[in-house]
């Protein structure tokens, strides 16, 4: 979930660096629609340490999804998941409906996202 001010504890440089490497790893993803774990993708991030379950995550993945809304892409972090069920939390859902998204069904909404990045990034 994205919160202005929120203090992340690393340097401005480093949380910007660890965005352009998350967002490496999703648009790749992003061309099979093949969706990553939370630790998956916190192990491939070097520049800020996090662990899955960090409550820095969310707000690191709510601004991520929030930049590419504003350009008109589609919620690259619907690919990211729990381990056990294979579906985004429910900081996701949250974010998509604070950006604007309605809907109804959570699962065919994020169905609709990543069908929505494999276009996008194919």
């Amino acid at each position: 979930m994205k919160r202005e001010n929120f203090d992340h504890g690393f340097s401005a440089a480093d949380w910007t660096t660890a965005k352009a490497e998350a967002l490496t790893v999703l648009r790749q993803r992003a061309k099979r629609g093949d969706p990553i774990t939370y630790s998956d993708l916190v192990s491939k991030i070097s520049s800020v340490r996090m662990e899955p379950h960090d409550p820095r995550l969310a707000h690191f993945l709510g601004e991520i999804s929030a930049e590419e809304h504003e350009v008109g892409r589609p919620l690259i972090t619907a690919l990211v998941v729990h381990k056990h069920d294979l579906q985004p939390g429910k900081g996701f859902f949250e974010l998509s409906r604070s950006l604007g998204y309605s809907f109804i069904d959570e699962i065919e909404f994020w169905s609709n996202q990543i069908d929505r990045l494999r276009a996008q990034w194919k």
